[in-house]
C-alpha cells in the first residue's frame, strides 16, 4: 500500500462527507493525531484502522486503499508512448500534432502526475515548433539562401526530438523537449493557460487551414500539385532547356499562390535573379496600355470608335516630332486610309500598320489594308494611339501610366522608360548560348514595347486585373471579348498570312490589347512579350480566377512554355503552335 495515496484518499473522502478531523475521530474512536499522521503520509495505518475509517465514511475499504497492480507500470508506459507518438499525425492532418496530445492530456492528467508533466511538455513543444514552422515559411520568401536552410531544418529537428523522446520514455519514463515555450504551465497556474494558449492554438488552426490551401497549386481541372513538386519540375525544365533566368507566378482564387524565381540575371557573373530584379517587359507593355486606355475611355477622355485624327486640331503628320522616330508621321501625308483608324482598331491590331515601320521594305509607315477589316499584329498601331492621347491630355505616356496604374497598384519598380533606380538590380537578356546582350537603357517610352518592370510588380498588375481593379466590370468585359477572329496558321513569320480553320474550335481572337480564346473553363486572355534575350507569357482565366505569369531573360524561354503551363495549371489550351512556342524536346 502507498501511504501517500491512502492519505490523499482519506482527505478526499473526509471532505466529501463534510467531516473535520475531530468529527471523524469521534465517529471512529481513532485519535485526531493518528488521522493527521495518516493524512500527512507519516504512517502506514493498520487494516483495522482503515476499516473503521471506511465504515464511518460509509465507503468501501478499496476507496481508501490503493492496491498494488503489477501491470500499472506497463499501462503507464503505454499511455506515455501514445502521448509522445500522436504528434506524428501532424504530418498527415494539420495541427493534429497539437490537438491529439492535447485531448489525451486533458483526459489523463488527473490520473497521474506523470501524464500531466509529459503532456504539458509535449504540447508546449508542438505549439512552439508550429510557430517556428510558420516563421520559417516567412524567412523562406524574405531571406535569400539562409531562409531556405532554416525552413528545411525545422521539420527534421522536430522529428528527431520526437523520436528521441519516444525512446527515452520507453526506457526511463522521462522526456526532454528543448526550445519549448511554456504555454501550459503547472496546475497552480493553469488559469493563465486557458485564454492565451487556446488563442494561440486557435490562431495556429486558422493559419494551418489557410496554409493547407496554399501548400499546393490547384490546376484548372481541379487537380493539385504541391509547391515543392512544381519547383522541382521547373528546376528540371530550365536545366534541360537551358533557360538562364525565370520568374513564375501562379494564380488561384484571383490571388498569387506560387511565386518563385530561378536562375540568374547575369549568367557569366552568376548573379541571381529575384522577384525585385528589373526585367525588360517587351510586349507585356501592351496589356498595361490596354488597361490605361480603357481607364481613359471610362473618364470620357476618348471614345473607342471615334477616328483618332478627329481629336487633334491638325493632321498628325503636321506635328513636329518630339522623339527620335516614333512620333514622326510625315509618311502618312499621302496615305488615304490612316484617318479611319480608331482606338479600338489600334488595341485590336486591325489598324493596318505593320508591326513596326522598319519592317516595310522602304522602312516607311503606311496603312496596308482597310482599317478594322483584319488582324495584323502592330506595335505601331498602339504607339499611334499613345501619341494621340499624349497630345490630347498634354501628358506623357509615363505620366498617365503612373497616375492611373503604377502608383495606385504600388508598382514602384515599373516604368515605360529606364530609371536610375533600376541600375542596382537589373537582368541581362541571354542568347541561346547563355551570352548576355547589351542592356538598352535609352528607349523612349512606347506603349507597345518599352515597359521596365519586375516579377513582383507585374504580378500586382495581373492580380488587379483578375480582381477587376482600376476598371469597371463593363470595361473588362469589353477588353476581354472577341473584337476580331484570328484565322491564320501562325502569329508571325510566313504562316502569319496562311488562312486556316485550325483554331476555330477555340474561337481564337483578339480582344483589346489581349488575345482571347475559349476553354472549358471560360475565356482565356493572354499577353506575351518577345525581345532579344527576353521572352514572357501571361494567361488569365477570369471566370475561374486562375492564371499564370512566366518571365524569362533567355532566348530559350519559350521552349518550356507548353510543358510548364501543363504542369502548373493543366493548361492544355494555349495555342502554342500558333505562337511558335516549340518545346525544347521537339527542336531538331
Amino acid at each position: 500500500m502507498e501511504t501517500s495515496s491512502i492519505g490523499k484518499n482519506l482527505i478526499y473522502q473526509r471532505k466529501r462527507k463534510g467531516y473535520t478531523q475531530e468529527q471523524l475521530s469521534e465517529e471512529t474512536k481513532v485519535t485526531v493525531r493518528t488521522i493527521q499522521r495518516i493524512e500527512k503520509g507519516d504512517v502506514t495505518p493498520h487494516l483495522k484502522t482503515i476499516k473503521l475509517l471506511a465504515d464511518a465514511l460509509q465507503i468501501e475499504v478499496d476507496d481508501l486503499v490503493v492496491l498494488e497492480n503489477p501491470k500499472e507500470e506497463d499501462i503507464q508506459k503505454k499511455w506515455l508512448i501514445l502521448l509522445h507518438s500522436t504528434p506524428f499525425l501532424g504530418f498527415i492532418i494539420p495541427l493534429s500534432n497539437i490537438l491529439f496530445p492535447l485531448f489525451l492530456w486533458i483526459h489523463k492528467r488527473e490520473d497521474n502526475s506523470i501524464y500531466d508533466t509529459h503532456g504539458r511538455k509535449i504540447i508546449n513543444f508542438q505549439i512552439s515548433m508550429s510557430i517556428l514552422y510558420l516563421l520559417s515559411l516567412i524567412t523562406l520568401v524574405t531571406i535569400e539562401k539562409w531562409g531556405f536552410f532554416f525552413f528545411i531544418a525545422v521539420i527534421p529537428f522536430s522529428m528527431l526530438i520526437m523520436l528521441i523522446n519516444i525512446v527515452k520514455v520507453t526506457n526511463t519514463l522521462t522526456c526532454f523537449y528543448p526550445l519549448a515555450f511554456p504555454f501550459i504551465r503547472k496546475k497552480k497556474k493553469s488559469k493563465s493557460f486557458a485564454a492565451p494558449s487556446l488563442i494561440i492554438i486557435g490562431l495556429l488552426l486558422f493559419t494551418s487551414c489557410n496554409h493547407t490551401s496554399v501548400t499546393s497549386v490547384e490546376r484548372l481541372d481541379g487537380t493539385h500539385i504541391s509547391k515543392d513538386s512544381l519547383t522541382h519540375k521547373i528546376n528540371n525544365l530550365i536545366k534541360d532547356a537551358e533557360v538562364h533566368g525565370l520568374a513564375v507566378t501562379v494564380f488561384n482564387d484571383k490571388s498569387p499562390v506560387y511565386q518563385q524565381t530561378f536562375g540568374y540575371k547575369n549568367v557569366p557573373k552568376q548573379l541571381v535573379l529575384t522577384d525585385s530584379t528589373n526585367i525588360y517587359g517587351a510586349s507585356l507593355s501592351k496589356a498595361v496600355f490596354g488597361v490605361l486606355v480603357m481607364k481613359l475611355v471610362e473618364n470620357n477622355v476618348i471614345d473607342l470608335d471615334t477616328p483618332l485624327e478627329s481629336y487633334l486640331p491638325k493632321k498628325i503628320y503636321e506635328y513636329e516630332p518630339l522623339t527620335r522616330w516614333h512620333d514622326n508621321y510625315t509618311d502618312l501625308k499621302t496615305d488615304s486610309l490612316y484617318h479611319k483608324i480608331t482606338a479600338r482598331m489600334c488595341l485590336a491590331h486591325t489598324s493596318g500598320f505593320n508591326n513596326w515601320r522598319f519592317f516595310e521594305s522602304d522602312r516607311k509607315l503606311r496603312v496596308n489594308f482597310e482599317p478594322g477589316s483584319q488582324y495584323f499584329y502592330s506595335g505601331e498601331g498602339l504607339v499611334y494611339l499613345q501619341v494621340v492621347l499624349e497630345k490630347l491630355t498634354n501628358k506623357s505616356l509615363e505620366e498617365l501610366a503612373q497616375e492611373f496604374i503604377f502608383k495606385p497598384l504600388e508598382m514602384h519598380n515599373t516604368s515605360y522608360q529606364w530609371q536610375p533606380q533600376f541600375e542596382k538590380d537589373f537582368a541581362h537578356g541571354h542568347n541561346i548560348k547563355g551570352e548576355t546582350y547589351g542592356k538598352d537603357i535609352d528607349n523612349e517610352p512606347r506603349s507597345a514595347s518599352t515597359l521596365e518592370t519586375t516579377a513582383s510588380d507585374y504580378t500586382k498588375f495581373l492580380t488587379a486585373v483578375l480582381n477587376e481593379q482600376i476598371l469597371s466590370t463593363t470595361s473588362y468585359d469589353e477588353m476581354f471579348r472577341s473584337q476580331i477572329r484570328i484565322n491564320t496558321l501562325a502569329h508571325f513569320g510566313p504562316n502569319s498570312k496562311t488562312i486556316t480553320d485550325k483554331y476555330d474550335d477555340i474561337q481564337l481572337s483578339c480582344g483589346l490589347a489581349w488575345l482571347y480564346f475559349d476553354t472549358p473553363y471560360g475565356k482565356a486572355v493572354t499577353k506575351g512579350g518577345h525581345g532579344d534575350g527576353f521572352q514572357h507569357y501571361s494567361i488569365l482565366f477570369p471566370e475561374v480566377g486562375k492564371g499564370m505569369l512566366i518571365m524569362t531573360n533567355s532566348d530559350n524561354g519559350e521552349r518550356i512554355y507548353k510543358e510548364l503551363l501543363e504542369v502548373a495549371l493543366a493548361d492544355v489550351y494555349t495555342p502554342w503552335e500558333w505562337s511558335n512556342y516549340i518545346p525544347y524536346d521537339l527542336k531538331e
